[in-house]
């Protein structure tokens, strides 16, 4: 019992960023009503944060519970980026979530009836390992560019569309305290320091609050949140995002064929990101079964779904299982209860929902570098001497943050994959789904000329 506990808590702090760079990610994104996660025009960070916490919470203690396996869950890192920049931006906060929600229950009925397994195969391997490169790489650029190391130039003076700080040049100490912030990141993870993450978010906020001291620079020379200590640290936590979700406003306000591809969007990345989570924690705690699968397989895989539209529900985003798990059953957890142990710190979490307040981006968004990274590293799964997934695998990956649109990336790959497969002679190995689905895409790209066609 001691090594579960023990193991709830290592997984809990490998993953609690999650409370923290959630409400980053999700509170400074306005929809297409000039409106906030939580309502009005200014960030509800705690509102977001104590959310996070509550879903994360629940959903992993139930995993435990249900399932008996040592597997945590929260927002999704990937999905959450995705519901900002690519579903919120074309109608409102609560349209978005209800898309989350209406996912979650898609999963749901695709576990249920078995249908999921048929999903999986649809979609070539390589070509979701290429979706998980790519989302890494557009959230490593988020990193980059919410600390104000990359911007956007001025476009009259300079032809280049993004450059290294202002005019080619760091600039200013928020800037610094981002590298600092970084370097320590890389150098406690290759370290395998346990909570690496947390730590330099902890110790660049510490350091943002010596600059913020010493140098008393203007709040707005860090951006949207300054290094301010909050006025209470632990009050009654708000959830306010709690039921903020509609079902069917957004099929007004964005159309059918946008829905239906936004949707698709985020059940690929839930879908194949889980069975792959669970599988990797499996092997690692010696836990999967002689065919290679977990013990409770259909149980783990309908809790997650839950999670998914709870997510949603909780205005907090879709959650889905964390990779980060596995630092749980490094320390030897091997069932539900280190799981159960984890959900319940997140409970406890709720009540620190006021520390987001204080940690300026600058010292948050280092692990979204990270993170980059590690999903950056299942590159090597795709083999680029083939061309009929080396190409649609390139465009998925390089569009994603070219474009700042994981749905721009998807599409491009499952486009040319079709292409690909029609011009080599090939069309009948394609399967009908990937039909349907790059037909879709093709719909996608050209709404804009279909619509003033059509009016």
């Amino acid at each position: 019992m001691g090594t579960e506990v023990r193991g709830g808590f290592v997984t809990f702090f490998t993953m609690a960023y999650i409370i923290v760079l959630n409400p980053l990610i999700l509170g400074f994104v306005p929809d297409q009503d000039g409106n906030l996660l939580g309502g009005g025009t200014a960030p509800n960070l705690e509102m977001i944060a104590a959310g996070t916490a509550l879903v994360a919470g629940v959903v992993t203690i139930l995993m435990g519970v249900l399932a008996n396996y040592p597997l945590a869950l929260a927002t999704g890192l990937g999905l959450n980026a995705f519901v900002a920049y690519s579903v919120a931006s074309q109608m409102t906060w609560a349209d978005a979530m209800g898309l989350v929600v209406i996912e979650g229950l898609v999963i749901l009925l695709l576990v249920l009836t078995g249908f999921r397994e048929a999903v999986f195969h649809a979609v070539p391997a390589e070509l979701k390992v290429a979706i998980s490169v790519g989302i890494g790489l557009f959230i490593a650029l988020i990193g980059f560019v919410d600390s104000g190391f990359v911007t956007k130039t001025d476009s009259e003076t300079n032809t280049v569309p993004v450059e290294l700080g202002q005019g080619g040049e760091l600039t200013g100490w928020p800037v610094v305290v981002f590298c600092v912030g970084l370097l320590l990141v890389i150098a406690l993870w290759v370290r395998h320091i346990k909570g690496a993450i947390l730590i330099s978010i902890a110790a660049a906020t510490a350091l943002a609050f010596v600059v913020q001291a010493i140098a008393d620079l203007e709040p707005t020379a860090w951006g949207l949140i300054a290094p301010e200590w909050p006025s209470d640290v632990i009050k009654t936590p708000d959830f306010g995002t709690v039921g903020e979700f509609s079902l069917l406003g957004s099929w007004e306000n964005a159309g059918v064929v946008t829905v239906l591809l936004l949707i698709f969007t985020l059940l690929l990345a839930d879908f194949f990101d889980t069975m792959g989570t669970m599988t990797a924690i499996g092997a690692e705690a010696g836990l999967l079964q002689e065919d290679g699968t977990p013990p409770n397989t259909r149980r783990i895989l309908v809790v997650d779904s839950i999670a998914a539209a709870a997510g949603g529900a909780g205005g907090v985003s879709s959650n889905t299982s964390y990779i980060e798990s596995a630092s749980g059953v490094g320390e030897g957890a091997r069932t539900g209860l280190a799981s159960v142990v984890t959900g319940i710190l997140f409970l406890f979490a709720i009540f620190l929902a006021p520390l987001v307040t204080m940690i300026p981006m600058q010292a948050a968004v280092p692990a979204l570098v990270l993170v980059g990274f590690l999903m950056m590293q299942q590159v090597k799964g795709i083999d680029w001497d083939d061309l009929e997934i080396a190409i649609p695998a390139f465009l998925t990956i390089v569009l994603m943050p070219f474009t700042y649109s994981i749905t721009v990336g998807i599409g491009a790959g499952f486009i040319t994959y079709v292409l690909i497969k029609i011009v080599r002679g090939k069309a009948a190995a394609v399967h009908p789904l990937m039909w349907a689905v790059a037909a879709a895409f093709v719909v996608y790209f050209a709404i804009g000329p279909i619509t003033g066609w059509l009016t």
